[in-house]
Order: structure tokens, then sequence, then C-alpha cells
């Protein structure tokens, strides 16, 4: 797990260095950086596989440059199939530049989807930028889900990249302002949609996609995209519980197993629902199958008599798992808040319970196995009970909307010449009217890896832990996507059926097998949140009242609003250096 940055066109090392400074808490293991007239490229790296070695940016004999960020939980099979590659490392990012030279080398006209090729053989969670001087191009990769991060910016005449957007501010040309329609957009929705950050003309590599960038007149221009794999919901007919219950428990053991992969102590995220409760009830077997030692688990809540510790606790005990519990402090949102705001780079407050929980995991281990995933490809939360009232909601909310791009967002017309929407109807009764076309939706729109999977990103890596989701491994996704839809959400029981079968095939408490989802930030601190909530309430006013076009829509979200004016003082204000050690009250003065 690392952080990235890089320039192409223009290139100034001092910048790419002052980028991979700003990304520190990414990779505290060491930094380099590479460059030459056309690009630079830099690395922050946490040293997960290979400890001692595969420092980056990694030179092959080609001359071809690679910085990468995640696991390449195949890299073994991968370098054993080429045992005539020249090796200089015994890590997992090696294996991309390989596959690339093995794959592209003798093709002088290979095109995006020749590279989607070859990028699709890695089996894992990255992001990547491999630049190849002979070609005069720069390839620019991130995994199928989108679990690592990827954004890029044009800023004078030069394309910046990096793993996080705080990266930027090291170029003095760049000038952070908020995109209101990527704000409008997330507010209805929920979660940034398609290649949006909340910056403007800060943009998403879209998962499962390969860009291939060159110079032409000195400028960086796009030259060719392709979307190498696209996540498709296609339940099949004919579904033996019985028999489907042991194979989604199998592909799921494989997966926990792949992802014990490492030279460092892994440890498990429980926060005893089904999700988490699941990956601790495999880690055995799972540790077993794949010759590791069994993990530890870390739970934190706001007291003894919350719901979320008590169920982890049985589940633990249950299973007789080593178990780190942490009580939350009362003033937790005041003392961490600006920090998740700080690196999460958005507008949520809810999941406080992240900074002292990852805090606390990274001082025993550097990687973790959490739930993410789950609900998404299992249909686990309540909207998708009633998606005519969810449709009627997201009507509503874009009904509130006082700004022309709402008008343009209700008739179906999304207008923009950069690439930031991925189609032009984001309406919520084009893609709401069935439970298939809503997982569909929200899986190539975002919900996953612009939301969940950003929020256990930026919040694990800000305290250089490198946290794992076994749920949308290959070997349980390619099982999961093809559950009919009954048997995520039968017409009546609990959600996510076909789960809930498999993992009580383990020896999970059955309380717990059939413990009803709740929403992990509300349900882990519910009583701070409100405190929070009620004390700043005077300032959610005033921040909503700021923001005339969205004031509607504020007032009944006052957690976004709250997040918005710490976002726009944190982000959006220029800053010689990070302010997110100061206090709410401080950094909320300075906008409103």
């Amino acid at each position: 797990m690392c952080g990235l940055s890089g320039m192409l066109g223009a290139p100034e090392p001092s910048i790419v260095k002052k980028m991979i400074q700003a990304q520190n808490h990414r990779g505290p293991d060491g930094s380099g950086i590479w460059y030459d007239e056309s690009v630079c490229l830099g690395h922050a790296r946490l040293a997960i596989v290979d400890l001692e070695g595969s420092p980056q940016p990694i030179q092959s004999q080609e001359g071809n440059v690679l910085i990468a960020n995640g696991e390449i939980y195949n890299f073994e099979s991968i370098r054993s199939s080429m045992a005539d590659y020249s090796w200089t490392t015994f890590g997992d990012s090696e294996t991309i530049l390989a596959l690339y030279e093995k794959s592209i080398g003798s093709n002088p006209m290979a095109s995006a989807k020749d590279h989607g090729d070859w990028i699709d053989q890695l089996d894992g969670m990255f992001a990547f930028a491999l630049w190849d001087a002979k070609r005069n191009q720069l390839i620019l990769a991130r995994d199928e889900m989108g679990i690592k991060p990827l954004i890029r910016s044009r800023i004078g005449s030069s394309l910046v990249f990096s793993s996080e957007v705080k990266a930027l501010h090291a170029h003095s040309n760049f000038h952070p302002q908020l995109d209101e329609h990527a704000l409008m957009a997330r507010l209805v929705w929920e979660y940034p949609l398609d290649a949006t950050t909340l910056f403007l003309d800060v943009h998403q590599v879209r998962p499962g996609t390969v860009e291939v960038w060159s110079l032409e007149a000195d400028l960086p221009v796009l030259v060719d995209s392709h979307r190498f794999s696209t996540p498709r919901m296609v339940p099949t007919g004919g579904y033996d519980e019985v028999l489907g219950a042991q194979n989604l428990l199998d592909g799921f053991i494989d997966s926990v197993g792949q992802r014990l992969m490492a030279d460092v102590p892994v440890g498990i995220v429980l926060s005893g629902g089904l999700d988490s409760s699941l990956v601790a009830a495999v880690a055995n077997d799972a540790a077993n199958r794949y010759n590791r030692p069994t993990p530890e688990c870390w739970t934190v809540a706001e007291s003894e008599d919350n719901p979320d510790w008590i169920a982890a606790e049985l589940v633990a005990s249950s299973l007789d798992l080593k178990h780190h519990q942490s009580i939350m402090e009362e003033d937790s949102f005041a003392k961490h808040l600006p920090s998740l705001s700080w690196h999460g780079e958005d507008l949520d407050v809810s999941v406080l319970f992240f900074q002292p929980l990852f805090k606390t995991m990274a001082r025993s281990v550097r990687v973790g196995l959490c739930g993410q995933g789950a609900d998404e490809i299992h249909a686990g939360y309540p909207r998708y009970a009633d998606l005519n009232g969810h449709k009627r909601e997201l009507e509503t909310r874009i009904a509130m909307l006082n700004h022309p791009f709402a008008r343009q967002f209700e008739n179906g017309k999304l207008e923009s010449d950069d690439g930031r929407w991925w189609v032009d109807d984001h309406r919520p009764q084009t893609h709401l009217n069935s439970l298939q076309d809503t997982l569909q939706f929200e899986l190539d729109h975002g919900q996953l890896s612009n939301f969940q999977l950003r929020l256990v990103d930026r919040h694990s890596m800000a305290h250089s832990l490198e946290v794992r989701v076994p749920f949308l491994g290959r070997s349980h996704r390619k099982d999961a996507l093809q559950l009919p839809m009954d048997q995520r959400l039968p017409m009546d029981g609990l959600e996510k059926k076909a789960l809930r079968k498999a993992a009580s095939l383990t020896s999970l408490p059955n309380s717990v097998v059939e413990r009803k989802k709740l929403p992990a930030g509300t349900a882990t601190s519910p009583t701070l949140l409100s405190s929070c909530l009620n004390e700043y309430s005077a300032q959610i006013e005033e921040i909503s009242a700021r923001w005339k076009f969205c004031q509607p829509l504020l007032k009944h979200q006052p957690e976004i609003a709250l997040g918005l004016g710490l976002f726009e003082s944190l982000h959006l204000i220029e800053y010689d250096k990070p302010k997110h050690n100061r206090s709410i009250d401080d950094l909320l003065a300075e906008v409103i």
C-alpha cells in the first residue's frame, strides 16, 4: 500500500517531492522519485511484501518505469510463469512491469484494449502509473472495483496525478475550488457520482479502466482509454440454496485467504455486523488453507452497551479469537473530526469511529480485513426494500435544488465535455426500476468506489494501515454476482438471504447470522454523533444559509452541512501547511 504522485509534461521534481511528502501517511517506509524531460514519478511506500526490497519507482532493463499502489494477490503465480524475466525484487508490484513487457513489448501499435488484456490478468487491488519513454506513453490504470484511488488534473501544461487530492496543493498553480455540480449530485445520491470529486477539474480514473496518455507539442493528451473490466449483475436460474450456500462460503474463504498475503501482521475489523463477523468466522479456515497465522480482531464503540460492541464480543468469544476492544472518548468528535474531514476529502462525519479504530489497529498490525462491499453485491441496505420510496426521496432532493444544473439533472441531460459524467442521465426514475438495475447503477457510478471504498482507503491509510476487502475478491464476487435477486432480498425475511445461509454453515452464533443491517457510523456512535450535531446546530444553520442553491437540502442533512463547512475550511482555503490539527470551532470560524 502506498501513495502515488506524478507529472506528465513540464515535470518539476521539487513539486513531486512535495506531493509525496503530503502523502507520507500512505507510505512512511520509504520514498523515491524518477524523472526525465517528459515525466516525473514519485512514490511513498508502506512495506507489506518484500519488506527490505521493492523500492519504487521500479525501472526495468527495458527502461520502463512503474509506480504502483495496492496488492497483486496472484503475483507468485505470475512470477512462476515468467521464469525468464529479469526480476529485481521479490515483491508483487514488479509483476505489473513484467506483464506489460511480455504482452506489449513487441507490439508498437498497442491500443488501450491491448493494455486491458494484460492488466485484467492482475488479481488484486491496485492503481498504477507506468511510463514507456520509447513509446512516449504514460499508462494509468485502476483495479476493476476501484478499491485503490487514482485522481488526476490538468494544471498548466502538466497532467498531475496522485492517490489523494491534498497532494495537488504542492503545485503553486493549483487553486482548489468547489465543484458545485458534483456537490449537488453528491447531496442527491449521497455519494460522489462518476469521475467527480468535490474539487473542480479534479477527476478520478474510472475503476477497471486503463488510460493511455502522451505528449503532443509538449502538452499531455489522452490518446486512448479502455474499460477492461465491468462487473455485471447476471442472475442465474435454478439456484440450489444448499449447494449455493456451500459454494458461496468456499469462494469467500478463498478470498479471505488470499488477503492474508503479507510479510507483516494482519488483523480483522470486527463491527459485530454480519459482514465483518463472517470474515472473522472463516479466518481460521482461510489461514490454514494459505498457511498463514489466524488474525486477531479489533472493535471500537461509544459504550459497552452499544449493540455493535455486544455482538462483536459474542463473535470473538464464540470463535475463540483474540479481541481488542476500545471505548470511544466522550470528546471523540471534537478531537478527531477535523482529521477525519482532512483525510476523507469529502463530507463524511458519521464514520468518526474509523479514526480511533484504525489508529489502535495500526499499533499492532499493518494490514486489516473488513466487510466493505457485501451490502453492495448482496443488497444489504434498507433502501433496497423500498425502491419506490427511495426514488421519490431522490426526486424530492433534486426538486429542492435551486440551480440550472438541477434542471439538467431532472431532464436527464448532464452537460460536460471533461469526462466527469459517464452517462448523461442520472435520474432516479431511469435507474431504480428494479433491484438489479439499482445494484448495477450503484456499482457503475460510484456508491462503492467513490464512497464506501474511499472511506476505508483514506481513513486506514491516515494511520499507515492497509485495509483489504475480501467480499470484493474475484472468487467470491463471481458467485455473488450470479445470485438470483430473491437470494439477495427475498419478498419476506431478512436481506442478504444467500449470504446468511452461507454464514449459517460457520460457527457464528445464530443471533449474529440473523442480525439486521444497521448503518455503520450511526450504529457505532449514535449518541456522540447526535451530541456533536446539537452542539454545532447554530453553525450548521449558517453553513446551510451560505449555499443558497442547496440550502433546503442541507437543512435536511445536518451532518453533511457540518461536513461541508469543514471541507471548505480544510480543503478550499489555501494554506501554507495542513490545518487538521486545529479545532472545529476555529475551522468553521474561517467560513461563517
